[in-house]
């Protein structure tokens, strides 16, 4: 496996599975960009980390099935399943208890073998689908 989908491998079961927060500063860039499916964007690792703390308290749970990724030059894309159970307020939604899994990809830029920009496209149609029942 080359370095770059390392990277992005660590990205999902250290810092998102494990949920190891020292994993922030390991694999992202000071300036790292993200955008989020659930419409967060922010803007460095500090608002990262809050929205970090947001996901992981709405699904404590979480975890990222990573089925494919994919290298081009600095890219890396990764298809993904994501399940938990929703124990606080995701969505608009209060908390359910109710078990979820959908599906995502996510578009990751990779310069100084840290990760700058990631971009995450998530089914919001079945998740919210999901919270609803």
């Amino acid at each position: 496996m080359s370095q770059h989908k390392k990277i992005v491998q660590s990205y999902y079961q250290n810092l998102w599975n494990n949920q190891d927060k020292s994993y922030i500063d390991k694999l992202l860039h000071d300036d790292i960009l993200f955008k989020g499916s659930l419409g967060v964007e922010t803007k460095g690792k500090k608002e990262f980390e809050s929205y970090f703390d947001m996901i992981t308290t709405a699904v404590p749970n979480l975890y990222h099935a990573v089925e494919l990724l994919v290298e081009e030059g600095d890219y890396v894309v990764a298809r993904a399943w994501y399940s938990g159970t929703q124990r606080g307020k995701l969505l608009g939604f209060e908390a359910t208890n109710n078990k979820i899994r959908y599906n995502g990809a996510s578009f990751f830029t990779i310069v100084d073998n840290k990760i700058k920009t990631i971009w995450v496209l998530g089914d919001l149609y079945d998740l919210s689908k999901q919270l609803q029942r």
